[in-house]
């Protein structure tokens, strides 16, 4: 018959057995302060974004349907803020104008950021220092952007000097003044200041791509576009559904670069939904038209993530 020795080291350390073999610990469990699972500890984080977020909403949304100014009582008047949108030229074009910067801005940025992100993933030695590059817009200030822009778009300046130096006159334009072409160097600012966002995203998605799916591919004989379509693109459909939920939102509420270049002008010829409620609400103190606006906005917005997320949601086939 053996008996096990324990030392003074191994009584505190080594866990005692059981008569069946089990470990035993010295000491009993307490179910402690810091226990998993009491969902109420997020109560007080979940009711203040309630309170600020969904009930402020909803309360800004109830504002549509009445005639308040901002100050004094009101009344309720159903419709009729929607009706005069309808009937309202300028509001009209400016439905128009955010649908059209947030598509074109959608489709511009993700296509010339996945251009990006395929090119910058192979082993080029710069491109570490071209993914700063091409990241620094997206840090800095949208306003600040904005002011360069029209700096640079103004009639004078570097754009058309630019033009005039290699012999386009022809192509030198007032840019920001003339109702044709204000909306377009709206859309290159966008562009151009959202595309390293979308970069990023693409990257991330491409990291997760095993290359020794693309080497298959391309051993059974599939080409760039191939490999690119049926093996690349497929695997990083959750970074797509990301960048263009996050592209479709930020297109459809840009407010900072319209009001820095254009101000809405010429002419209107850039008014969109964001900037009307500004105007509405604030500068005209009509609360309740700018209200009926937003509530519209928000709608719309609803309404593309929706269909964004149907359109690029994983297929059981492919899961």
């Amino acid at each position: 018959m053996s008996t096990t020795m324990y030392s003074e080291t191994e009584a505190l350390v080594v866990p005692k057995r059981t008569r069946q073999g089990r470990r035993r610990d010295s000491s009993p469990r307490r179910s402690g302060v810091l226990s998993f699972g009491h969902w109420w500890w997020a109560l007080p984080g979940i009711l203040m974004v309630f309170a600020i977020h969904y009930v402020a909403t909803a309360i800004g949304a109830a504002f549509a349907f009445t005639n308040w100014t901002g100050i004094g009582s009101f009344e309720w008047i159903g419709f009729q803020n929607f009706v005069k949108i309808a009937q309202n030229p300028v509001m009209v074009g400016a439905v128009i104008n955010t649908l059209f910067l947030a598509v074109m801005s959608v489709i511009l940025v993700n296509v010339v950021g996945l251009a990006l992100a395929l090119g910058l993933n192979r082993l080029v030695k710069t491109r570490y220092v071209l993914r700063v590059l091409f990241f620094m817009p997206v840090v800095l200030s949208p306003l600040a952007v904005s002011y360069i822009w029209k700096f640079i778009f103004d009639y004078n300046g570097p754009l058309n000097a630019f033009l005039t130096a290699i012999g386009l006159q022809s192509w030198v334009k007032p840019w920001l003044a003339d109702p044709s072409l204000a909306i377009w160097a709206i859309l290159v600012v966008i562009v151009w200041q959202q595309t390293g966002f979308a970069m990023v995203i693409y990257m991330a998605g491409l990291a997760s791509v095993p290359p020794e799916i693309e080497e298959a591919a391309a051993i059974d004989g599939a080409g760039l576009w191939q490999r690119f379509w049926h093996v690349v693109l497929p695997a990083i459909r959750p970074a797509v559904a990301i960048a263009t939920t996050l592209g479709i939102v930020n297109g459809l509420r840009i407010f900072d670069q319209i009001m820095a270049l254009t101000g809405g002008g010429p002419a209107g010829a850039t008014e969109t939904l964001a900037t009307q409620v500004y105007k509405q609400a604030f500068a005209l103190s009509n609360f309740s038209y700018g209200a009926a606006l937003a509530l519209i906005l928000t709608l719309i917005i609803l309404v593309f993530a929706i269909l964004q997320q149907r359109v690029t949601q994983s297929r059981p086939e492919e899961a």
